[in-house]
């Protein structure tokens, strides 16, 4: 490449040369001679094999220095909220930005050159990991990441008073949980979303900054960019998600439909009506995504769980370290090696006292190689019991693939990576494994498992539509079919098609209610959510099997099963060298996507709701 600019350049001051030889005599007139037939253009050669692997592994090392770097800035910024970490952080993603999206760019060049299939690979993820790319000129990567820091402050910090009292995200949530008056969860739900009203439009200027980037590296835009990461075309990845969710569609309106007969008992036809959506803030969660804390209202009558997750943690003198050291005996059982004592140095397990800090849990491999760390303010109760079997499942899996170049340093699509948490969690709230470590002195009869089932079903099939519909928004954001005018409109109209939901009041005017979902304000894709709901029951049904469990699925533990965790290790260790149909079959046995195995855990529950909800008349208006 430098040899043809060289060439380029020479050609272009022999063209623009003026000769100094003295002036000859004059002479005879003589006719014009003929011209000079012009030099053909000197063709660019075409890019070797060979140069592009050495592209290929340039960018690699480039860019494992890059991230390695911001991981360490964007961990101080997590964990230490001020205005010089915002600084480097800003200053941290834009390089990182920038580098990323030239090196995309660049990949480009190599599209049509025949090279080895592990080359063939480095160039499509280069391509294809941005997410929020900017385009490729001088400012770009730094607009981008200032607004993109903005949003995340914004949210992360994010306060509201109600009574004379000031709410975070924390308190608020917990005052949602547990109250059962709609005047208070109100008050609850409409403070929060009123703290991301201010992100509007800095929202609509990062769809802008983005579109431009992902337009720039071939794509129509950045939902185009995003939906292109599964070793599938774009549109054909929409439609396998919409296949998906009409597996589980059913089963979902039977739950919406139980649940919402209860509230109307509890709440009467003035707060929670007998027809139609479920008002959002009676849900006991703030995104409506998850439908457990409201399971006193819900419960089952005549059938009773023997125990109480929370309190048997509270009854054991669990604490944060407790419950993290007793996620990490989880994996060890499965013959996982133990995870580092920089891991126990290095964490954040709860909320300091001194400065403000990102409390949303999240999973760090900060030098991508052995600095694995959780980030997490803990609450000793069964939620976040699971949430650190959840984060660990990250750590793992960046430990299984360390070995991978740098560009296979990921999972086999984003959904795998959230979904092996998930399908360990599926076991640590079982009573089997309970029972396992200690916690529950004996299984309890299979007569409690219709309560065990609506418990979980409130967290995890009502999580479903949520995990379809916030991509669903964000890519006609980015499509353009929808404009910053109409962003909150739009946004209910896609809770009411999905979950079957309403506002407790109708929105004000500058209302952003998207944004006061982390995700959305942190710029973090969501569809791998609805995957991981769909794959960690695959999993469990495939590790089930192997470990040759006869029992009900959701009684199933694989605690201590190490032939289950030989297995699914050899998945975890391909990373992403190889499209996802690999590496689910190496574990599954299969290469679709099958959201069947959640039909199959709640099977006995799914009768149960339909003997339920008989007479009732259910689903809502615009419900699919």
């Amino acid at each position: 490449m430098k040899r043809l600019l060289a060439s380029a350049a020479c050609l272009a001051l022999l063209t623009g040369c003026a000769t100094t030889s003295a002036p000859m005599a004059p002479v005879a007139e003589a006719p014009p001679a003929a011209p000079e037939p012009a030099a053909p253009p000197v063709a660019a050669a075409k890019p070797t094999p060979a140069e592009a692997k050495a592209f290929a592994d340039e960018a690699e090392a480039k860019l494992a220095a890059l991230n390695e770097y911001a991981q360490h800035v964007q961990w101080m910024g997590a964990t230490f909220i001020n205005y010089d970490t915002e600084w480097l952080q800003t200053r941290a993603d834009a390089a990182l930005n920038e580098a990323q999206v030239s090196l995309a760019l660049q990949a480009a060049k190599y599209n049509d050159v025949d090279v080895d299939a592990v080359t063939r690979r480095k160039l499509l993820l280069l391509r294809v990991s941005q997410v929020l790319p900017a385009a490729d000129k001088p400012g770009a990567a730094a607009d981008l990441a200032a607004v993109n820091t903005r949003l995340g402050s914004t949210y992360s910090t994010g306060k509201f008073t109600w009574n004379g009292k000031v709410y975070n995200l924390d308190e608020a949530s917990r005052t949602m949980a547990a109250s059962r008056d709609p005047k208070v969860t109100r008050a609850m739900w409409e403070g929060w979303m009123s703290i991301a009203a201010p992100m509007k439009g800095d929202y609509a200027k990062l769809a802008q900054l983005s579109n431009a980037g992902a337009e720039g590296l071939g794509f129509k835009d950045t939902g185009a960019l995003w939906r292109s990461g599964y070793d599938m075309a774009p549109d054909a990845f929409a439609t396998e998600t919409d296949r998906l969710w009409s597996q589980v569609a059913p089963f979902y309106k039977n739950l919406h439909c139980y649940t919402r007969r209860k509230l109307n008992e509890k709440y009467g036809d003035s707060v929670q009506p007998k027809f139609g959506p479920i008002r959002a803030d009676l849900l006991g969660n703030m995104w409506a995504q998850d439908w457990s804390n409201i399971y006193d209202v819900v419960a089952p009558k005549g059938i009773k769980s023997s125990y109480s997750l929370d309190k048997l943690l509270v009854q054991k003198k669990y604490d944060p370290i407790k419950m993290v050291k007793t996620g990490e005996s989880f994996y060890t059982s499965l013959g996982f090696a133990a995870l580092p004592q920089t891991f126990w140095e290095r964490s954040q397990f709860t909320r300091p006292k001194d400065r403000e800090v990102v409390c949303h849990a999240s999973a760090w491999d900060v030098d991508n190689l052995s600095d694995v760390r959780i980030k997490m303010c803990t609450n000793v109760n069964g939620e976040d019991f699971y949430t650190v079997h959840h984060e660990l499942g990250h750590n793992f899996y960046q430990r299984a693939y360390k070995d991978q170049p740098f560009l296979f340093k990921n999972s086999a699509n984003d959904g795998f990576h959230e979904a092996i948490g998930d399908f360990v969690g599926l076991s640590s709230v079982t009573p089997t494994y309970l029972n396992q470590i200690g916690l529950l002195d004996k299984v309890p009869d299979e007569s409690e498992d219709i309560p065990y089932l609506l418990k979980m079903a409130l967290q995890k099939v009502a999580f479903l539509p949520f995990g379809v519909e916030v991509d669903r928004w964000r890519w006609e954001v980015f499509s353009g079919k929808i404009t910053e005018a109409q962003y909150n409109q739009r946004w209910w109209e896609l809770v009411g098609k999905y979950q079957g939901l309403s506002a407790p009041a109708v929105r004000p005017s500058n209302a952003f209610d998207p944004g006061a979902k982390y995700h959305v304000a942190a710029s973090v894709p969501y569809t791998r959510y609805f995957l991981a709901a769909i794959l960690q029951f695959q999993f469990q049904r495939a590790a089930c099997d192997q470990a040759g469990w006869k029992g009900p699925l959701a009684r199933c533990s694989i605690y201590g099963e190490r032939a289950v965790g030989e297995k699914l290790n050899a998945m975890l260790e391909m990373g992403q060298s190889k499209p996802w149909p690999d590496a689910l079959e190496a574990f599954t046995g299969k290469r679709d996507m099958d959201a069947t195995a959640i039909l199959d855990y709640f099977a006995p529950l799914n009768a149960w709701l339909e003997e339920q909800n008989k007479g009732q008349t259910c689903g809502w208006e615009g419900s699919i």
